[in-house]
């Protein structure tokens, strides 16, 4: 069981960057395809950016596809989010996921419930 740790959320102003980290711990990193989620209060979870174990499928959401740019370093078992043009809409809890994969899946799984093991969350605030 792989455990993931988000680091890099805060406050930003409308049209600024941040970038998400994830780091994993208690698996075989490169046997994971890897997803970034996200949730505001009142609402469900939400798909935002996934990644294949190796790094060669990447996969957005519509609503953040040009601003947003997921990347893994297997090295150092860490996914990451680089958000730029952020919006006031892009204000929620970003959570990292794994899901355990097979030599040859190479794909990127959308599906919250696709994912076997979530992070706590880091809070991304974007002010107007």
């Amino acid at each position: 069981q792989v455990q993931l740790v988000e680091s890099g959320g805060g406050l930003v102003q409308a049209g600024g960057s941040l970038r998400l980290s994830c780091a994993a711990s208690g698996g075989t990193f490169s046997t994971y395809a890897m997803g970034w989620f996200r949730q505001a209060p009142g609402k469900e979870r939400v798909f935002v950016s996934g990644i294949s174990r190796a790094g060669s499928r990447r996969y957005y959401s519509d609503s953040v596809k040009g601003r947003f740019t997921i990347s893994r370093d297997n090295a150092k078992n860490t996914v990451y989010l680089l958000m730029n043009s952020l919006k006031p809409e892009d204000t929620a809890n970003y959570y990292c996921a794994a899901r355990s994969t097979s030599y040859t899946d190479d794909y990127v799984y959308t599906g919250a419930k696709e994912y076997e093991n979530w992070g706590q969350g880091t809070q991304v605030t974007v002010s107007s």
